[in-house]
């Protein structure tokens, strides 16, 4: 079954600039030693208050404190996140520029453009892994949506919010509802929660959101679980079944990283690793962790790679199989 969905007007923010710069090799040295000197700017893809805002703000105060300057936190909402990541790319490689990258940028967005507007995290210096997120598929209580199956045996056409184009929202339903063999059709809106909104306004049937973002409506019963998208279940969702225990394979999670320019000094890059460990040390951000929902994936840059490169190439195997047009065209 082929989904068709709307394409995703990238070109103009995702020529990425180079990898910026690079230090003078004279001064590379003495400046990474230095370092910091003055307030790191910490760029964020997404708008404020979302949970990506949230978490950047939770980590820059704590790793702020153990630079000794300002971490100031910059929103540059658009496309997933790609405006923000190409003004990082064009940045001085020299650790006064960052960003919090999210993992769906680099797996999920290249599945719905072109190529040459695709962000390669690999064009990036990785600091270091943050969290996690889960998605889970929520239907407004008066479809009388409580299982798949219940989805499937409506046999009329389902409309499904996603938080946009090429984000895990939009590939979580896309996967689901094929592999269901569901006529279903994908209204994209900027965020989960609008996303979230839709479903509540009876606007959509279901959708697919973050966890931390459903919580507060599934507790009150005005959003009912379906399955989430974890590959087991969460411990604050136990009697809600994962899709792989419902029948279907959906094993796509949101993930966030700490990045900087290409060329950022291996010094630079260890010195804010060590401030961002300062952050997850915190209890406070542990327990920002907790009431948000988000497991801790706070891996080296290695790592980290590893893990988003073999998502990407999983999610592209996953939607060739089953003849999803991510983008639409």
């Amino acid at each position: 079954m082929n989904k068709k969905l709307p394409a995703l007007g990238l070109a103009t923010v995702l020529a990425l600039a180079g990898c910026g710069g690079n230090l003078d090799s004279d001064d590379s040295g003495s400046a990474a030693a230095a370092y910091p000197e003055r307030a790191v700017t910490l760029l964020i893809g997404q708008d404020a208050g979302g949970s990506t805002d949230l978490i950047g703000r939770a980590l820059a105060d704590p790793a702020s404190a153990d630079l000794k300057q300002p971490i100031t936190v910059q929103n540059r909402p658009g496309a997933n996140g790609a405006v923000a990541a190409k003004e990082l790319a064009a940045a001085k490689p020299d650790g006064y520029t960052i960003m919090v990258f999210v993992g769906s940028l680099a797996y999920i967005t290249p599945l719905a453009v072109a190529p040459d507007q695709a962000v390669d995290i690999n064009n990036y210096e990785v600091v270091t892994g943050i969290s996690q997120d889960d998605y889970v598929l929520i239907a407004n209580p008066k479809t009388g949506f409580k299982t798949v199956q219940d989805i499937v045996a409506a046999k009329r056409p389902i409309k499904y919010a996603t938080t946009g184009v090429g984000t895990g929202s939009q590939l979580t339903s896309s996967l689901l509802f094929a592999q269901a063999g569901v006529n279903a059709t994908a209204v994209p809106f900027n965020g989960g929660a609008p996303a979230l909104t839709a479903v509540l306004g009876g606007q959509v049937d279901v959708a697919a959101v973050q966890l931390g973002e459903a919580k507060e409506q599934i507790e009150a019963g005005k959003a009912v679980p379906i399955v989430t998208f974890a590959e087991k279940r969460p411990t604050y969702m136990p009697d809600t079944p994962t899709a792989t225990e419902a029948g279907y394979q959906v094993p796509v999670q949101q993930s966030r990283a700490v990045v900087a320019p290409k060329g950022t000094p291996k010094e630079v890059v260890d010195r804010l690793r060590t401030a961002f460990q300062k952050s997850f040390g915190e209890q406070a951000y542990k327990d920002f962790n907790t009431q948000r929902l988000l497991t801790p994936n706070e891996v080296d840059g290695a790592t980290l790679l590893q893990q988003w490169n073999g998502s990407l190439q999983t999610y592209k195997d996953m939607v060739a199989k089953h003849n999803i047009d991510m983008g639409g065209k």
